[in-house]
């Protein structure tokens, strides 16, 4: 299936406020800024780290993309 990682990370919303994988999801559907059609780790992992709400934790991001390679890619 050809699926962006935003497309993936979207499918945790709505969790309870303490699965930080739903909190991770919920602040990126509100950066209208993230790169919604990208694959690629090293691109987003940069997106995270330099411009991305500090409530997207690049260690959520590594486990949610180590999810996302396994069923994706």
């Amino acid at each position: 299936m050809d699926r962006s990682f935003y497309r993936f990370a979207l499918s945790f919303r709505g969790g309870t406020i303490d699965d930080l994988k739903s909190t991770f999801a919920e602040y990126m559907f509100k950066d209208s800024s993230f790169p919604k059609e990208e694959k690629n780790f090293d691109p987003l992992s940069r997106y995270v780290e330099e411009k991305a709400d500090s409530k997207m934790a690049s260690v959520v991001f590594d486990e949610l993309f180590l999810l996302y390679e396994e069923r994706f890619l």
